[in-house]
């Protein structure tokens, strides 16, 4: 074996990079084009997985080959528009949703950011941060003997009202129902309605509104 002179050095060998090396987060490129690509993996991924799909069965239904599908998901390819296209109607987004700042997955929203008001003694909380077609969601808060006249909705208004704590009676259509914790009422929200709390403690209600109803109540 002959040996090394002086002069020479060894030979060393160029390690690849380890497969496991993370793929930088969309925030930290600033390539506009990568950063679209990463919107895009980003946007792909969490639409594909919140729909219980995958890679295969969506890369069908857009009519382009799973390695494709793959490349996209992981930020290396670059689309045609005509693929940008058929993966959004795949999808049933838009191709601008696709290639925006993807949403985050929980948004908190503080207790004291959400509406409050009263309605004579009843407070009444909104649960709903941001309204939603045709549903309402309130808290009712009623103290002892306190009492709400409901407003009537449009025809064909159903509307759920259960109880969590307390006693709550509802009359409606002339008649009264006395509801007591995990009781729900199910009534049609178009006519007069009030509630009241009959006990000496503070009630606590919630109370679902559909403006929109699949089948009317008869």
């Amino acid at each position: 074996m002959s040996k090394l002179s002086r002069d020479e050095k060894p030979s060393q060998k160029t390690r690849p990079p380890s497969a496991s090396t993370p793929r930088r987060s969309v925030s930290e490129v600033r390539d506009p084009s990568e950063r679209l690509s990463g919107y895009l993996a980003d946007n792909l991924r969490q639409l594909r997985e919140s729909r219980g799909l995958t890679q295969q069965q969506l890369a069908k239904a857009a009519g382009v080959p799973r390695p494709t599908w793959a490349n996209l998901e992981s930020g290396a390819a670059n689309p045609t528009v005509s693929v940008l296209v058929r993966v959004a109607m795949a999808l049933q987004v838009s191709v601008e949703e696709l290639l925006a700042p993807p949403r985050v997955a929980v948004r908190l929203f503080p207790a004291d950011s959400l509406t409050v008001r009263k309605r004579g003694v009843v407070t009444v909380r909104k649960l709903l941060p941001e309204p939603l077609p045709s549903l309402e969601l309130d808290r009712l808060e009623l103290p002892a003997g306190g009492q709400m006249i409901g407003v009537p909705h449009t025809p064909g208004t159903r509307e759920y009202l259960t109880c969590e704590r307390g006693t709550v009676e509802l009359t409606a259509s002339g008649h009264s129902f006395t509801l007591l914790p995990g009781d729900v009422a199910v009534f049609r929200g178009d006519q007069k309605h009030s509630y009241r709390n009959p006990g000496r403690e503070p009630a606590v209600a919630y109370s679902v509104v559909a403006l929109s109803p699949a089948t009317p109540l008869p």
